[in-house]
């Protein structure tokens, strides 16, 4: 009786299943160790591309266009009145002034990110969450991240002081706390007004750190950039658009990096499994060896093999990639986030929601399945030329 080509195959996979069982401490072994390399290069992926979704989705909070002052290729502080040269361009609907720099705090070595805002760039941050409270409004009242909190020790207090450069103290008061959804930005700055901001660094009234630019129509952004160029050529003229590529640049050297030295894990795993598949024991030849006697043929030998790599390495991917999103999802990716991150001490307590779509599964899909099955060809196919008189 002729059997089908599609029960065939079956018939097959059913004997590769049974075949793995019998060989079930050697096969875990390489179906835990192929899983736990895939877990790691999945949540690499997962992680740095949840990132880069999360920065730029607060990227929409940036200006169009932030004008800044270089002397010698460094920033440097920018006249205020600039905004007043800018209110005649066309295509431009508002210009702020910024102040922002970094404090560094000696008791515990953290770094942060103070922000200067006017009042009406703050009353514009609606879409920014806060856990409780409000956003700044009096003077002398900040919002901060629940890390930037816990690092000044503030407990259950609101109220705290910062020196300025001639070592007298700035007073503050918190009156608001940023939510944990938006700590890949906000985790380490602590916002305040533009008035506070300048008193804190002591920067001369007539003096900012940037400019921030409104633009009408978001396709004339570049042109009117280059406007704004061209009239002060000793500006540095960056559109938000520039910024959030060089969030990307950031974030693709960072997890190529890491990619590259998981890679390097996943060569040497492949090795080891193709070292493993070539060295067949003497049981494993006699098996082939009866198999022959009974009727299989080379190329059912083959697709027996196939059916057996396939099962260990799509078991492998799918283990592996569930650990990858339980990692990334309920435990903000713990193992790669200092890599990625890059925060010097105040690291943020991300809460991070990755999403898989085909792009990155058919990327750890080829970074890992695709060289397992291809190292397992010539073991394989030497596995299924052995002569049944050899060995029986």
């Amino acid at each position: 009786m002729k059997i089908n080509p599609l029960q065939r195959q079956l018939n097959l996979l059913d004997y590769a299943l049974s075949s793995l069982w019998r060989r079930r401490m050697k096969n875990g072994a390489i179906l835990a160790i192929f899983a736990f390399v895939i877990f790691l290069l999945g949540s690499f992926q997962l992680l740095s591309q949840t990132l880069q979704s999360s920065a730029e989705e607060l990227l929409a909070f940036a200006p169009d266009i932030t004008i800044q002052s270089l002397v010698a290729g460094r920033q440097t502080p920018i006249a205020a009145n600039k905004i007043r040269e800018l209110a005649d361009m066309y295509g431009i609907t508002a210009s702020s002034p910024r102040i922002w720099g970094y404090y560094f705090d000696h008791d515990n070595g953290a770094n942060y990110t103070v922000l200067g805002l006017t009042e009406e760039e703050i009353g514009a941050m609606t879409g920014v969450i806060l856990e409780s409270g409000r956003l700044p409004g009096a003077p002398g009242e900040v919002a901060v991240s629940p890390a930037v909190r816990q690092s000044l020790d503030l407990a259950g207090r609101s109220a705290f002081s910062l020196f300025r450069p001639d070592l007298s103290q700035a007073s503050f008061k918190v009156s608001g706390l940023f939510s944990r959804e938006t700590d890949i930005v906000t985790g380490d700055i602590i916002l305040m007004s533009l008035a506070d901001a300048r008193h804190l660094f002591a920067m001369p009234e007539d003096m900012v750190t940037d400019i921030g630019v409104k633009v009408a129509n978001p396709v004339e952004i570049d042109n009117v950039a280059r406007k704004i160029a061209g009239r002060f050529p000793e500006t540095r003229v960056l559109t938000r658009a520039q910024i959030r590529k060089t969030y990307q640049v950031v974030f693709g050297w960072r997890s190529g990096f890491g990619s590259v030295c998981l890679l390097a894990a996943l060569a040497s795993f492949v090795i080891l499994a193709s070292d493993k598949a070539s060295g067949l024991s003497r049981e494993e030849k006699r098996e082939i060896g009866i198999l022959k006697f009974l009727g299989f043929q080379t190329t059912d030998i083959l697709a027996l093999r196939f059916w057996e790599s396939v099962v260990v390495a799509g078991l492998a991917f799918l283990i592996g990639l569930s650990l990858a999103y339980v990692h990334v999802a309920f435990f903000d990716g713990g193992l790669f986030k200092p890599v990625l991150v890059g925060w010097s001490v105040l690291r943020p307590d991300l809460s991070l929601a990755p999403s898989l779509n085909g792009a990155d599964l058919l990327l750890i899909f080829s970074w890992s399945v695709l060289p397992y099955l291809a190292a397992t060809i010539i073991p394989a196919w030497r596995s299924a030329v052995i002569r049944a008189d050899t060995v029986v």
